[in-house]
């Protein structure tokens, strides 16, 4: 997967999760839980959206590499 391309997934799969996230504006190194206030529940989904939309299995201890959507571009790029 292309650097663009994950960045992408990654924009889209957090305006699924939070509609009302600009990520236009967000700071792509920002914490999703502890910046833009992601709950657990909105987390995971964020993770299954990336999960689904890439066609990757993303287990559990990887999910510390997707805080950052800067984090889920190079994990995406790395594994796709």
């Amino acid at each position: 997967m292309t650097p663009q391309k994950a960045r992408e997934l990654a924009a889209l799969s957090l305006e699924m999760v939070a509609p009302n996230i600009d990520t236009a504006r967000v700071g792509w190194d920002a914490d999703l839980r502890e910046d833009l206030g992601l709950d657990s529940l909105d987390f995971l989904s964020f993770v299954e959206g990336l999960s689904d939309e890439s066609g990757l299995r993303i287990e559990e201890d990887d999910y510390p590499e997707l805080f950052t959507l800067n984090g889920c571009v190079a994990y995406l790029t790395r594994q796709a």
